[in-house]
Order: C-alpha cells, then structure tokens, then sequence
C-alpha cells in the first residue's frame, strides 16, 4: 500500500497536494490526529480495495500534532512504506494568503492575535518533521496549475494518467452535449446513412467505418485532428487540466461521429492515455 503523510506550514498548499492526490486515485483524509494515524492504516490494509492512502495532518492537531514522527515510526515498524510530503510557503507569502482570504492561523490566539509570530511558531514546530520530509513543495511562486503538476510528477510514473480523456459522438438533431470541451463537426462527410446497405448499421460496424474512411477528406480530416489533438493534450495536462471530452458530432449521430469516436479513441489508447469512449445517441 502506498501511504503518504501530507503536512507543512498552514497556507501553504496542502489542501491543493490533497486534492491532486485524491483525483489520482489516493484515498485522502483531512486533519486526522497522528495518534489515529496506525489503528487507521489498519483498517485501510484489511481493505482490498484502498491501495494508495493519503492523510493531511498538521498542526490544526494541537498537541498531538507534535507526536507525529513517533507516529511514523509505528506505521515503518507495522511494515507500512511511508512517505512525507512537507509542503511550504516564503513567510511573506503565507501572511498575505491569510490577509487575502481573511481565515484565521491555527496558532492565532495563542500568538496573541499576532500573525507573524504564529507563522514563526508553526514554521519552528515543524522544522523536525521538514528534515525527515520524502518530498518537499514550495508553493511560494507556484500557480495552482504548476503545483498540480509538481504533485503529479511526484506520485505518478506517468503524468498523462493524471487526465481523462472521454472521445463522445453524438447526432446534432440531440442537441450538443453541454460536458464537450472540444466539438467537431464532421457533418461534412458523405453520410452512410443514404446508403442502403448502411442506413441501418452504425459506425461500430466495420462495414460503416471503411465506408466514411474510404474518401480521401475523411483522411485528411483524420490526420489534422489526430494532429491537432497531439498537440493540444499535453498542453492542458500542463495546465492542470483532469478531464477531457472531445465530442465528435453528426446529424443523427450513429454512423461519421461514431467512426471518428472511435478512430480518435483508438489512437489516443495506442498512445496510452487514459481514455474512454461514450456513443450518446447510437441507440436513438
């Protein structure tokens, strides 16, 4: 099982690594106490069905917070591979995020409403748990973009897993599916639909598909989307992006869209992105 402690100076990002960690298949926990920390590796590795576990803890704990490292030598000594992520921020930067979203520090009140001397205490009560770190984020000049891809790197051997690719035909009588992110038309393809042998195949049908890929701008089309599409992909997996629809359209949606579907799943499958391919109105 792979098991990740998430921690580090309040503000500074954590929440954000958790929420990459969770859209990549980790089973995440907020702000659990480290006492909790072995009972509850436990229960996950009588699970079957967790395999990768993530738990933000940090100082919002208290006192217990500070028994963290025994914590993780209980977790090594029951046989668990565990790994820190220590996230951190410039204290200048941590004072303006909170400025910003107006949220109170953890160790407010007991600085005496100073926040300077909160984010001071919380950086030297950390500093243990920061040496033995696995992982180390500063998010100071990081956009949320460029944070998701430094977790994304850490954690996963191949970053295109990091997005899901969903390659849709539909007819466009049914209206255009509001989840598409990229729509194209290919409408102006010859349309099996007048042949009778096709009228009442679909493009799951060898017949159909060699039917609409026998012309030679249906080729071209192909060869500018599969280009276009290779280009594009890795550009938004940069940006953070998680999912993509690209949504194939024709009138009825059951012969050209449903070849180019599954033409563009087959390719980017072939590339080994995580992809998956809906046919809306192939049965209408």
């Amino acid at each position: 099982m792979e098991f990740v402690i998430v921690t580090g100076l309040s503000g500074s990002g954590k929440s954000c690594a958790a929420k990459v960690l969770e859209d990549i298949g980790f089973f995440v926990i907020d702000n659990m106490p480290p006492q909790l920390i072995p009972q509850f590796a436990e229960l996950c590795e009588d699970n079957p069905s967790i395999e990768k576990v993530a738990i933000v803890t940090d100082i919002r704990g208290g006192s217990l917070f500070l028994e963290l490292n025994e914590n993780i030598d209980a977790l090594k000594n029951q046989g668990f591979d565990v790994k820190v992520l220590f996230v951190n921020a410039d204290h200048e930067i941590i004072k303006k995020r909170y400025k910003e979203t107006r949220r109170k520090h953890p160790l407010y009140d007991i600085a005496n409403g100073d926040l300077d001397n909160a984010i001071s205490a919380e950086a030297d009560i950390l500093q243990p748990i920061r040496e033995v770190a696995d992982y180390y984020i500063d998010t100071s000049l990081l956009s949320t973009a460029k944070m998701k891809e430094t977790v994304l790197n850490l954690f996963l051997e191949n970053v295109s897993d990091s997005m899901v690719i969903s390659c849709m035909s539909f007819g466009f009588k049914y209206g255009v599916p509001d989840e598409a992110d990229l729509v194209f038309d290919v409408r102006c393809l010859p349309n099996p639909f007048y042949v009778a042998d096709l009228k009442r195949k679909t493009g799951l049908d060898k017949e159909v598909r060699d039917f609409v890929m026998s012309h030679e701008k249906a080729q071209t089309l192909e060869a500018k989307l599969f280009d276009l599409i290779d280009f594009l992909i890795p550009e938004y997996i940069s940006e953070g992006k998680s999912q993509l629809v690209i949504a194939f359209g024709c009138t009825g949606g059951k012969h050209r869209s449903v070849t180019f579907a599954e033409n563009m799943f087959t390719h980017l499958n072939n590339k080994e992105y995580k992809v998956r391919i809906m046919h809306r109105d192939i049965t209408k």
